[in-house]
Protein backbone atom coordinates (compact mmCIF):
# COMPACT_ATOMS: atom_id res chain seq x y z
CA UNK A 1 0.00 0.00 0.00
CA UNK A 2 2.83 2.69 0.78
CA UNK A 3 4.25 2.33 -2.34
CA UNK A 4 1.44 2.68 -4.24
CA UNK A 5 0.43 5.67 -2.53
CA UNK A 6 3.71 6.55 -3.18
CA UNK A 7 3.01 6.68 -6.83
CA UNK A 8 -0.26 8.68 -6.33
CA UNK A 9 1.59 11.51 -4.31
CA UNK A 10 4.17 11.84 -7.09
CA UNK A 11 1.41 11.94 -9.42
CA UNK A 12 -0.49 14.59 -7.32
CA UNK A 13 2.94 16.37 -6.99
CA UNK A 14 3.51 16.39 -10.62
CA UNK A 15 -0.39 16.92 -11.87
CA UNK A 16 -1.81 19.29 -9.35
CA UNK A 17 1.08 20.29 -6.70
CA UNK A 18 -1.56 23.62 -6.29
CA UNK A 19 -4.37 20.92 -5.56
CA UNK A 20 -7.49 19.81 -6.89
CA UNK A 21 -10.24 22.16 -7.89
CA UNK A 22 -13.51 21.21 -5.96
CA UNK A 23 -17.17 22.03 -7.29
CA UNK A 24 -20.43 22.31 -6.96
CA UNK A 25 -22.36 19.05 -8.60
CA UNK A 26 -25.34 21.33 -9.91
CA UNK A 27 -22.53 23.21 -12.00
CA UNK A 28 -21.25 19.42 -13.53
CA UNK A 29 -24.11 17.92 -13.82
CA UNK A 30 -27.85 17.74 -13.76
CA UNK A 31 -30.31 15.78 -11.80
CA UNK A 32 -33.12 13.31 -13.49
CA UNK A 33 -36.05 11.48 -11.56
CA UNK A 34 -37.03 8.14 -12.17
CA UNK A 35 -40.00 6.26 -13.55
CA UNK A 36 -43.59 7.90 -13.54
CA UNK A 37 -46.68 7.72 -14.02
CA UNK A 38 -46.91 3.83 -13.67
CA UNK A 39 -49.14 1.05 -11.49
CA UNK A 40 -48.52 -1.97 -9.93
CA UNK A 41 -50.14 -4.01 -13.05
CA UNK A 42 -47.16 -2.15 -14.82
CA UNK A 43 -44.62 -3.94 -12.70
CA UNK A 44 -46.56 -7.46 -13.79
CA UNK A 45 -45.71 -7.82 -17.12
CA UNK A 46 -42.76 -5.86 -17.68
CA UNK A 47 -41.06 -5.53 -20.93
CA UNK A 48 -37.75 -3.18 -19.72
CA UNK A 49 -35.21 -3.75 -17.30
CA UNK A 50 -34.97 -1.59 -14.62
CA UNK A 51 -32.90 -0.78 -11.62
CA UNK A 52 -34.48 -0.99 -8.09
CA UNK A 53 -34.24 0.51 -5.21
CA UNK A 54 -32.36 -2.07 -3.30
CA UNK A 55 -29.77 -2.78 -6.52
CA UNK A 56 -28.85 1.19 -5.40
CA UNK A 57 -28.96 1.07 -1.98
CA UNK A 58 -26.40 -2.41 -1.93
CA UNK A 59 -23.98 -1.90 -4.34
CA UNK A 60 -21.61 1.01 -5.08
CA UNK A 61 -21.52 -0.12 -9.10
CA UNK A 62 -25.28 -1.42 -10.24
CA UNK A 63 -25.74 -4.62 -10.49
CA UNK A 64 -26.28 -5.69 -14.13
CA UNK A 65 -27.65 -9.01 -13.96
CA UNK A 66 -31.53 -7.43 -13.45
CA UNK A 67 -34.68 -9.39 -13.00
CA UNK A 68 -36.78 -6.28 -12.30
CA UNK A 69 -38.80 -5.45 -14.91
CA UNK A 70 -41.73 -2.66 -16.06
CA UNK A 71 -43.84 -2.23 -18.48
CA UNK A 72 -42.87 1.19 -20.77
CA UNK A 73 -44.71 2.16 -23.95
CA UNK A 74 -42.87 3.77 -27.23
CA UNK A 75 -44.73 6.48 -26.67
CA UNK A 76 -43.86 7.25 -23.41
CA UNK A 77 -41.35 9.98 -22.30
CA UNK A 78 -39.31 8.37 -19.61
CA UNK A 79 -35.63 9.04 -18.81
CA UNK A 80 -33.01 6.17 -19.31
CA UNK A 81 -29.80 5.48 -18.06
CA UNK A 82 -26.88 6.05 -19.35
CA UNK A 83 -23.17 4.60 -18.91
CA UNK A 84 -21.29 6.80 -16.38
CA UNK A 85 -24.63 8.06 -14.48
CA UNK A 86 -24.43 8.47 -10.50
CA UNK A 87 -27.99 6.83 -9.25
CA UNK A 88 -29.04 7.76 -5.80
CA UNK A 89 -31.67 6.60 -3.51
CA UNK A 90 -33.85 9.48 -2.71
CA UNK A 91 -35.70 8.71 0.67
CA UNK A 92 -35.15 6.25 3.70
CA UNK A 93 -35.76 6.03 7.79
CA UNK A 94 -32.93 7.72 8.79
CA UNK A 95 -30.85 10.75 6.94
CA UNK A 96 -27.08 8.71 7.20
CA UNK A 97 -29.30 6.33 4.78
CA UNK A 98 -30.43 8.61 2.26
CA UNK A 99 -28.74 9.35 -1.53
CA UNK A 100 -26.88 5.66 -0.71
CA UNK A 101 -24.81 5.59 -4.39
CA UNK A 102 -24.51 3.69 -7.23
CA UNK A 103 -22.78 3.68 -10.39
CA UNK A 104 -23.43 2.61 -13.86
CA UNK A 105 -19.92 1.50 -14.73
CA UNK A 106 -20.83 -1.47 -18.10
CA UNK A 107 -21.97 0.29 -21.10
CA UNK A 108 -25.69 -1.73 -22.02
CA UNK A 109 -26.97 -1.77 -25.61
CA UNK A 110 -30.89 -2.07 -24.23
CA UNK A 111 -32.64 0.87 -22.43
CA UNK A 112 -32.23 0.70 -18.62
CA UNK A 113 -34.77 2.64 -16.13
CA UNK A 114 -34.73 4.07 -12.31
CA UNK A 115 -37.16 2.98 -9.73
CA UNK A 116 -39.47 6.02 -9.29
CA UNK A 117 -37.97 6.13 -5.64
CA UNK A 118 -34.73 7.13 -7.26
CA UNK A 119 -33.40 9.78 -8.82
CA UNK A 120 -30.28 9.69 -11.48
CA UNK A 121 -27.17 12.45 -12.10
CA UNK A 122 -25.37 12.76 -15.56
CA UNK A 123 -22.68 15.06 -15.63
CA UNK A 124 -22.56 17.63 -18.40
CA UNK A 125 -18.74 16.32 -19.70
CA UNK A 126 -18.06 12.48 -18.88
CA UNK A 127 -14.49 13.21 -20.08
CA UNK A 128 -14.18 14.89 -16.34
CA UNK A 129 -14.54 11.57 -14.16
CA UNK A 130 -14.10 7.75 -14.73
CA UNK A 131 -17.30 6.18 -13.72
CA UNK A 132 -15.24 3.77 -11.25
CA UNK A 133 -13.42 6.55 -9.53
CA UNK A 134 -17.63 8.27 -8.90
CA UNK A 135 -18.44 4.49 -7.39
CA UNK A 136 -15.57 5.55 -4.27
CA UNK A 137 -16.08 8.98 -4.37
CA UNK A 138 -20.12 9.39 -3.82
CA UNK A 139 -19.25 6.51 -1.04
CA UNK A 140 -16.60 7.83 0.55
CA UNK A 141 -17.68 9.18 4.30
CA UNK A 142 -16.53 12.62 3.40
CA UNK A 143 -19.21 12.95 0.40
CA UNK A 144 -21.43 11.48 2.57
CA UNK A 145 -21.54 13.30 5.37
CA UNK A 146 -22.30 15.96 3.30
CA UNK A 147 -25.33 13.74 1.37
CA UNK A 148 -26.73 13.13 4.97
CA UNK A 149 -27.35 17.21 5.34
CA UNK A 150 -29.45 17.21 2.24
CA UNK A 151 -32.26 15.33 4.11
CA UNK A 152 -34.51 16.41 6.15
CA UNK A 153 -38.22 14.81 7.58
CA UNK A 154 -39.79 13.28 10.77
CA UNK A 155 -40.49 9.89 10.59
CA UNK A 156 -39.02 9.33 6.67
CA UNK A 157 -36.35 11.89 5.33
CA UNK A 158 -35.98 12.54 1.82
CA UNK A 159 -33.64 13.97 -0.26
CA UNK A 160 -33.75 18.10 -0.89
CA UNK A 161 -32.24 18.37 -4.58
CA UNK A 162 -31.48 22.13 -4.42
CA UNK A 163 -28.65 21.19 -1.44
CA UNK A 164 -27.68 17.84 -2.68
CA UNK A 165 -26.41 20.65 -6.59
CA UNK A 166 -24.53 22.39 -3.66
CA UNK A 167 -22.46 19.31 -2.40
CA UNK A 168 -19.02 19.87 -3.30
CA UNK A 169 -16.60 17.10 -5.07
CA UNK A 170 -12.80 17.09 -6.14
CA UNK A 171 -12.04 17.12 -9.96
CA UNK A 172 -8.45 15.33 -9.45
CA UNK A 173 -6.81 14.83 -12.92
CA UNK A 174 -7.62 11.38 -15.20
CA UNK A 175 -4.07 9.76 -14.05
CA UNK A 176 -4.83 9.96 -10.26
CA UNK A 177 -8.63 8.67 -10.86
CA UNK A 178 -7.17 5.52 -12.50
CA UNK A 179 -4.18 4.94 -9.76
CA UNK A 180 -6.58 5.23 -7.23
CA UNK A 181 -9.21 2.94 -8.50
CA UNK A 182 -6.48 0.10 -9.13
CA UNK A 183 -5.37 0.18 -5.70
CA UNK A 184 -8.92 0.62 -4.16
CA UNK A 185 -10.20 -2.46 -6.72
CA UNK A 186 -7.36 -4.63 -5.40
CA UNK A 187 -8.18 -3.81 -2.06
CA UNK A 188 -11.77 -4.41 -2.31
CA UNK A 189 -10.83 -7.61 -3.73
CA UNK A 190 -8.74 -8.75 -1.44
CA UNK A 191 -11.15 -7.73 1.64
CA UNK A 192 -13.49 -9.20 -0.24
CA UNK A 193 -11.75 -12.80 -0.22
CA UNK A 194 -11.12 -12.54 3.71
CA UNK A 195 -14.52 -11.06 4.34
CA UNK A 196 -15.98 -14.04 2.54
CA UNK A 197 -14.05 -16.41 4.98
CA UNK A 198 -15.29 -15.00 7.96
CA UNK A 199 -18.74 -14.28 7.21
CA UNK A 200 -18.43 -18.52 5.74
CA UNK A 201 -17.47 -19.26 9.22
CA UNK A 202 -19.87 -16.94 10.95
CA UNK A 203 -22.59 -18.58 9.02
CA UNK A 204 -21.81 -22.24 9.52
CA UNK A 205 -21.73 -21.05 13.20
CA UNK A 206 -25.47 -19.27 12.88
CA UNK A 207 -27.22 -22.75 10.92
CA UNK A 208 -25.47 -25.06 13.36
CA UNK A 209 -27.72 -22.64 15.66
CA UNK A 210 -30.77 -22.09 13.91
CA UNK A 211 -30.70 -26.09 13.59
CA UNK A 212 -30.87 -27.04 17.47
CA UNK A 213 -32.91 -24.21 17.98
CA UNK A 214 -35.82 -25.82 15.87
CA UNK A 215 -35.45 -28.72 16.81
CA UNK A 216 -36.40 -28.27 20.40
CA UNK A 217 -39.33 -25.39 18.69
CA UNK A 218 -40.94 -28.23 17.00
CA UNK A 219 -43.88 -30.33 18.52
CA UNK A 220 -46.30 -32.70 16.10
CA UNK A 221 -49.74 -30.84 15.87
CA UNK A 222 -51.52 -33.55 17.74
CA UNK A 223 -48.79 -33.78 20.79
CA UNK A 224 -49.27 -29.80 21.72
CA UNK A 225 -51.75 -26.89 21.87
CA UNK A 226 -50.78 -24.54 18.59
CA UNK A 227 -52.01 -21.30 19.37
CA UNK A 228 -51.99 -17.98 17.15
CA UNK A 229 -50.15 -15.19 19.03
CA UNK A 230 -53.09 -12.96 19.57
CA UNK A 231 -54.32 -15.39 21.80
CA UNK A 232 -51.17 -15.63 23.99
CA UNK A 233 -50.50 -11.98 24.06
CA UNK A 234 -52.10 -9.52 25.84
CA UNK A 235 -52.97 -5.57 24.74
CA UNK A 236 -50.66 -2.92 24.68
CA UNK A 237 -51.73 0.89 24.65
CA UNK A 238 -50.15 3.91 23.20
CA UNK A 239 -48.84 7.15 24.57
CA UNK A 240 -51.10 10.07 25.08
CA UNK A 241 -48.90 12.81 24.03
CA UNK A 242 -50.94 15.75 25.67
CA UNK A 243 -50.57 14.06 29.07
CA UNK A 244 -47.28 13.41 28.96
CA UNK A 245 -44.89 15.46 31.41
CA UNK A 246 -41.52 13.47 31.15
CA UNK A 247 -38.69 12.72 28.22
CA UNK A 248 -39.07 9.58 26.73
CA UNK A 249 -36.35 7.65 25.00
CA UNK A 250 -37.53 6.36 21.20
CA UNK A 251 -37.03 3.66 19.76
CA UNK A 252 -36.81 3.36 16.33
CA UNK A 253 -36.74 1.25 13.32
CA UNK A 254 -32.65 1.58 13.46
CA UNK A 255 -32.37 0.92 17.16
CA UNK A 256 -32.33 -2.53 16.94
CA UNK A 257 -29.44 -4.34 15.52
CA UNK A 258 -29.97 -7.09 13.48
CA UNK A 259 -26.78 -9.26 14.34
CA UNK A 260 -27.17 -9.32 17.91
CA UNK A 261 -31.30 -8.19 18.30
CA UNK A 262 -30.46 -5.77 21.18
CA UNK A 263 -31.63 -2.02 21.13
CA UNK A 264 -28.14 0.09 20.47
CA UNK A 265 -29.01 3.25 20.18
CA UNK A 266 -32.40 5.33 20.75
CA UNK A 267 -33.01 9.45 21.03
CA UNK A 268 -34.40 11.74 23.68
CA UNK A 269 -38.32 12.40 22.96
CA UNK A 270 -40.87 14.50 24.81
CA UNK A 271 -44.37 15.74 23.61
CA UNK A 272 -43.02 18.87 21.68
CA UNK A 273 -40.81 17.24 19.51
CA UNK A 274 -42.02 13.51 19.40
CA UNK A 275 -42.13 12.26 15.75
CA UNK A 276 -45.56 10.67 14.50
CA UNK A 277 -44.84 7.13 15.08
CA UNK A 278 -43.19 7.04 18.29
CA UNK A 279 -46.73 5.64 19.86
CA UNK A 280 -46.21 2.95 21.24
CA UNK A 281 -45.73 2.10 24.95
CA UNK A 282 -42.86 -0.77 25.82
CA UNK A 283 -42.56 -2.92 28.86
CA UNK A 284 -39.98 -5.01 30.02
CA UNK A 285 -39.89 -8.52 28.55
CA UNK A 286 -42.04 -7.25 25.73
CA UNK A 287 -40.97 -8.41 22.69
CA UNK A 288 -40.64 -5.94 19.55
CA UNK A 289 -41.17 -6.84 15.80
CA UNK A 290 -40.19 -4.52 12.68
CA UNK A 291 -43.29 -4.55 10.61
CA UNK A 292 -41.31 -2.46 8.17
CA UNK A 293 -39.26 -4.34 5.63
CA UNK A 294 -39.64 -7.12 8.11
CA UNK A 295 -37.66 -10.14 6.37
CA UNK A 296 -34.64 -7.69 7.62
CA UNK A 297 -35.38 -9.33 11.03
CA UNK A 298 -35.00 -6.49 13.35
CA UNK A 299 -36.34 -7.79 16.57
CA UNK A 300 -35.76 -7.39 20.40
CA UNK A 301 -36.89 -8.34 24.12
CA UNK A 302 -37.50 -5.25 26.24
CA UNK A 303 -35.07 -4.91 28.99
CA UNK A 304 -34.96 -3.15 32.18
CA UNK A 305 -33.36 -0.49 30.81
CA UNK A 306 -36.12 0.36 28.09
CA UNK A 307 -39.40 -0.65 30.92
CA UNK A 308 -41.97 2.23 29.88
CA UNK A 309 -39.99 4.24 27.63
CA UNK A 310 -41.67 4.55 23.59
CA UNK A 311 -41.25 2.72 20.50
CA UNK A 312 -41.96 3.20 16.88
CA UNK A 313 -45.59 2.13 15.45
CA UNK A 314 -43.25 0.72 12.68
CA UNK A 315 -42.50 -2.17 15.67
CA UNK A 316 -45.24 -4.68 16.51
CA UNK A 317 -45.28 -4.99 20.25
CA UNK A 318 -45.81 -8.85 21.90
CA UNK A 319 -46.82 -9.04 25.37
CA UNK A 320 -47.05 -12.33 26.49
CA UNK A 321 -49.74 -13.17 28.67
CA UNK A 322 -47.88 -15.10 31.70
CA UNK A 323 -50.01 -17.82 32.27
CA UNK A 324 -49.97 -18.85 28.86
CA UNK A 325 -46.46 -18.34 27.73
CA UNK A 326 -43.27 -17.16 28.85
CA UNK A 327 -41.86 -13.78 26.73
CA UNK A 328 -38.93 -15.62 25.66
CA UNK A 329 -40.70 -18.39 24.38
CA UNK A 330 -42.76 -15.73 22.29
CA UNK A 331 -39.25 -14.34 21.22
CA UNK A 332 -37.25 -17.55 20.15
CA UNK A 333 -40.52 -18.55 18.12
CA UNK A 334 -40.42 -15.58 15.93
CA UNK A 335 -36.55 -15.97 15.92
CA UNK A 336 -37.22 -19.52 13.65
CA UNK A 337 -37.06 -19.89 10.02
CA UNK A 338 -40.40 -20.91 9.75
CA UNK A 339 -41.79 -17.46 11.37
CA UNK A 340 -39.48 -15.58 8.45
CA UNK A 341 -41.48 -17.78 6.10
CA UNK A 342 -44.70 -16.93 6.83
CA UNK A 343 -43.48 -13.21 7.01
CA UNK A 344 -42.16 -13.25 3.62
CA UNK A 345 -45.20 -14.68 1.99
CA UNK A 346 -47.64 -12.38 4.25
CA UNK A 347 -45.93 -9.40 3.69
CA UNK A 348 -47.15 -6.09 1.19
CA UNK A 349 -45.52 -3.57 -1.12
CA UNK A 350 -42.49 -4.04 -3.16
CA UNK A 351 -40.45 -0.98 -2.49
CA UNK A 352 -41.15 -0.38 1.18
CA UNK A 353 -42.62 -3.92 2.20
CA UNK A 354 -44.28 -4.16 4.93
CA UNK A 355 -46.71 -6.86 7.10
CA UNK A 356 -49.46 -5.67 9.62
CA UNK A 357 -49.44 -6.15 13.16
CA UNK A 358 -52.83 -8.36 13.09
CA UNK A 359 -51.16 -11.00 10.78
CA UNK A 360 -48.33 -11.17 12.74
CA UNK A 361 -50.07 -12.06 15.84
CA UNK A 362 -51.72 -14.55 13.49
CA UNK A 363 -48.93 -16.70 13.37
CA UNK A 364 -49.21 -19.87 15.21
CA UNK A 365 -47.21 -21.26 17.82
CA UNK A 366 -46.34 -24.30 19.78
CA UNK A 367 -47.72 -24.12 23.38
CA UNK A 368 -46.85 -26.44 26.42
CA UNK A 369 -46.87 -26.39 29.75
CA UNK A 370 -44.72 -23.79 31.48
CA UNK A 371 -41.95 -26.21 32.90
CA UNK A 372 -41.36 -27.37 29.24
CA UNK A 373 -41.35 -23.91 27.98
CA UNK A 374 -38.95 -23.01 30.60
CA UNK A 375 -36.76 -25.83 30.30
CA UNK A 376 -36.37 -25.82 26.16
CA UNK A 377 -35.76 -21.98 27.08
CA UNK A 378 -32.82 -22.77 29.09
CA UNK A 379 -31.41 -24.60 26.89
CA UNK A 380 -31.63 -22.30 24.37
CA UNK A 381 -30.40 -19.52 26.27
CA UNK A 382 -27.40 -21.90 26.92
CA UNK A 383 -27.01 -22.74 23.53
CA UNK A 384 -27.04 -19.09 22.08
CA UNK A 385 -24.72 -17.89 24.75
CA UNK A 386 -21.99 -19.99 23.55
CA UNK A 387 -22.58 -19.91 19.75
CA UNK A 388 -22.72 -15.79 20.88
CA UNK A 389 -19.28 -16.38 22.83
CA UNK A 390 -17.65 -18.50 19.77
CA UNK A 391 -19.00 -15.51 17.29
CA UNK A 392 -18.24 -12.85 19.13
CA UNK A 393 -14.35 -12.57 17.53
CA UNK A 394 -15.58 -12.68 14.07
CA UNK A 395 -18.24 -10.38 13.34
CA UNK A 396 -14.92 -8.01 15.44
CA UNK A 397 -12.66 -9.08 12.61
CA UNK A 398 -15.01 -8.23 10.05
CA UNK A 399 -15.32 -5.05 11.13
CA UNK A 400 -11.65 -4.27 11.67
CA UNK A 401 -11.34 -5.17 8.26
CA UNK A 402 -13.76 -3.09 7.19
CA UNK A 403 -12.60 -0.38 9.12
CA UNK A 404 -9.59 -1.06 7.69
CA UNK A 405 -10.54 -0.15 4.19
CA UNK A 406 -12.71 2.91 4.86
CA UNK A 407 -9.94 4.13 6.41
CA UNK A 408 -7.90 3.68 3.14
CA UNK A 409 -10.03 4.88 1.02
CA UNK A 410 -11.13 7.88 2.42
CA UNK A 411 -7.21 8.86 3.10
CA UNK A 412 -7.01 8.02 -1.27
CA UNK A 413 -9.91 10.65 -2.28
CA UNK A 414 -9.06 13.31 0.37
CA UNK A 415 -7.38 15.94 -1.93
CA UNK A 416 -6.35 19.60 -0.55
CA UNK A 417 -8.72 22.19 -2.09
CA UNK A 418 -6.79 23.98 -5.49
CA UNK A 419 -5.27 27.41 -3.99
CA UNK A 420 -4.78 29.94 -6.62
Amino acid sequence: MSKQQSKIEKLISNLCPNGVEFKELGKLGDFYGGLSGKNKEDFNNGNSKYISYMNIFSNIAVDTNITTFVKVNSSESQNQIEYGDVLFTGSSETPNECGMSSVLIEKIDEPLYLNSFCFGYRLHNKSLFLPEFLKYLFRDEQIRKQIAKTASGVTRFNISKKRFAKILIPLPPIAVQEEIVKILNSFTELEAELEAELEAELEARKKQYEYYRSRLLTFDEGGVRWMAISEVCIPTKNIKWKEAKQAYRYIDLTSVSRENHMITETIKINAENAPSRAQKVVEKDDVIFATTRPTLRRFAMISDDYDGEIASTGYCVLRADNAKVLPKWVYYNISTLNFNDYVEKQQEGSAYPSISDAKVKAFRIPVPTISEQKRIISLLDKFESLVNNISIGLPAEIDARKSQYKYYRSKLLTFAEYAS
